[in-house]
């Protein structure tokens, strides 16, 4: 499991980068030190801090934008077609 490539993948799908770009520089430092961590102490500590930013960082994400109602898209066409 590669951490680095999760934690940048879930730090994209927030959207977050150009809202909070020093704490996601902090997550990918701290996900960068869990994969180089030999103790698991140390692996154990790093890894509660990188909860804790990400924790932070899912707390200023936009909100999802929820998967329009089939009748919602339906109608966007019929909209687009008549070029409203």
């Amino acid at each position: 499991m590669d951490v680095e490539a999760e934690v940048l993948a879930e730090i994209e799908r927030l959207g977050v980068s150009d809202i909070a770009p020093g704490l996601v520089a902090v997550a990918l430092q701290l996900a960068k030190q869990v994969a180089a961590c030999d103790a698991p102490t140390s692996a154990a500590v790093v890894g509660r801090e990188l909860r804790a930013t990400l924790l932070e960082l899912r707390k200023v994400a936009p909100p999802a934008v929820a998967a329009a109602d089939p009748l919602d898209q339906l109608a966007a066409k019929r909209k687009r077609r008549r070029g409203a």
